[in-house]
């Protein structure tokens, strides 16, 4: 149905229905807090898994302290080269 904004109660009706909309914004919003916060709770972690293992970490430092190349360890390792500088950054 079409809301006449040019009227005073066609703007009235059209801001009832946008705080209703930010009210039910709001609502999701914490219930996906409220969510989050429980699976964490539960030990839950989200996002991606990392495909770096200790065993390889440790491997790409041997690797690093060797004198090989980024890339070359990368390549060894079968991980991108961005992963490698990300994981020889964290602890070097």
């Amino acid at each position: 149905e079409a809301i006449d904004t040019t009227t005073p109660s066609g703007r009235l009706l059209f801001h009832v229905a946008g705080a209703f909309a930010e009210f039910e914004r709001d609502l999701i919003r914490e219930r996906t807090r409220a969510g989050l916060t429980a699976a964490r709770a539960a030990g839950r972690v989200g996002g991606r898994p990392s495909v770096m293992t200790a065993e390889k970490i440790e491997a790409a430092h041997l690797m690093h302290k060797a004198g090989k190349s980024q890339a070359a360890i990368a390549e060894a390792l079968g991980v991108a080269r961005t992963t490698i500088r990300r994981t020889l950054g964290r602890n070097t």
